[in-house]
């Protein structure tokens, strides 16, 4: 056998804390799904929403930097001229 003590009260102890975190996370997740069902019946586009908090989640600058590309690239390629289908 070996001369290693494994502490088993603090593994316990993290083991507990973990399952514990685990359940509240659940416990949240429940309550955010009755949040977008309540959204939804109230006539809200859930999909959108939860865009909405994505976005608000991002920082302002690389959102903005983000929404100026995905406008100019749009604009190029809305006054592109089509191109041919090449022969194969």
């Amino acid at each position: 056998m070996s001369d290693i003590t494994i502490p088993g009260g603090k593994i316990r102890s993290f083991v507990e804390r973990i399952e514990n975190l685990d359940s509240e996370m659940q416990e949240l997740s429940e309550q955010k799904k009755e949040v977008f069902a309540e959204a939804k019946g109230e006539g809200f586009d859930v999909k959108i929403l939860k865009e909405i908090i994505k976005l608000r989640k991002e920082d302002k600058n690389e959102r903005d930097e983000r929404e100026s590309l995905l406008d100019l690239y749009m604009r190029a390629m809305e006054t592109a001229q089509p191109e041919q289908a090449k022969a194969a």
